[in-house]
């Protein structure tokens, strides 16, 4: 369900950028508008992840790196790959100290992930173990590709709508494209647009997040660990523990497992993420299920019964 969400969004999205190509310069500008999108998604797609682990001064680190806990990170999100079937993701540190993380690249094989040293040291390491195969699943389910989509998509409608403001008043198609009408449609334009691209672009961060805690719950196979990280990355993000880079590139703030913005996060048309406390509730149903599940399963195994596999749990 999540993914065809995430699949009509989009559409609705490349939709939106094209009526307000249409509306603006009529087959024409929708077809520019068009061919900007796809020059400025081609752009998106070789060069996100550079440019983000670049922002946030994220430095790639290894297993034979003298701080502990850094090792620990890297040796755990290393296994959890290899356990899900990806390959060996960039592993980075950003130096903040609000705890957060995030995952960008184009695909599995040119994957990065980030942790805070504020996330490190503050987190159990059944905890970072949580948050990391978190951003895995993001990988595995290519969410990072999908995000940057829509921010750039969301971008190239904010940027027509100002186009639409200076210029969408000039033009006469058919002798009804122009004058007072054309000046009110394009100030209509320059109002809407950038507000419903940025309310599609949250409702599918939103959409994906609760995947990734999902999917993220079966490649750590501890679902009550990351409900107690985003606890208490929620509680330090809010604390006054200030994410310098995000507040300067708020259009990166989706990225994060919570909204490292200044602010209070909840399942409204104007959050980026999902409310904490509704993420956790359902982890904690998930593992609930997934502990009702064993028993059954240990009786199956003692009497020589085949096992069908494991459903998703409240997801499904």
């Amino acid at each position: 369900m999540n993914h065809f969400k995430t699949y009509m969004l989009l559409a609705g999205l490349t939709a939106l950028f094209m009526a307000a190509g249409f509306l603006i310069g009529g087959a024409t500008g929708m077809m520019i508008a068009l061919v900007f999108a796809l020059a400025m998604n081609a752009f998106s797609y070789w060069n996100a992840d550079k440019i983000v682990l670049r922002t946030y001064g994220a430095v790639e680190v290894d297993e034979s790196h003298p701080e502990p806990l850094i090792r620990n990170y890297v040796i755990d999100t290393v296994e959890m790959a290899r356990s899900a079937g990806l390959p060996r993701p960039r592993i980075t540190v950003i130096d903040s100290a609000q705890p957060n993380a995030f995952a960008t690249g184009r695909d599995p094989d040119h994957a990065a992930v980030a942790a805070s040293t504020g996330l490190l040291q503050l987190l159990t390491r059944e905890e970072i173990r949580g948050v990391m195969a978190h951003e895995l699943a993001h990988v595995k389910n290519r969410d990072t590709l999908v995000m940057t989509v829509t921010a750039t998509i969301a971008g190239a409608i904010s940027a027509l709508a100002n186009f639409a403001f200076f210029f969408g008043g000039s033009r006469d198609e058919e002798g009804n494209g122009g004058g007072l009408g054309g000046m009110i449609g394009a100030i209509l334009i320059a109002i809407l647009a950038p507000i419903a691209a940025m309310l599609v672009q949250m409702a599918i961060s939103r959409a994906r997040e609760y995947e990734a805690d999902r999917i993220g719950a079966q490649i750590a196979g501890d679902s009550e660990s990351l409900a107690r990280a985003l606890q208490k990355i929620e509680a330090y993000a809010r604390g006054g523990y200030e994410n310098v880079q995000a507040e300067r590139n708020p259009a990166t703030a989706h990225m994060f497992i919570i909204n490292p913005l200044a602010g209070k996060g909840a399942d409204n048309l104007f959050s980026t993420h999902p409310a904490t406390h509704n993420r956790v509730e359902a982890l904690m149903r998930l593992g609930v299920e997934r502990g009702a599940r064993r028993p059954a399963m240990a009786a199956a195994t003692s009497s020589s019964v085949p096992l069908s596999g494991e459903r998703g749990g409240p997801w499904s």
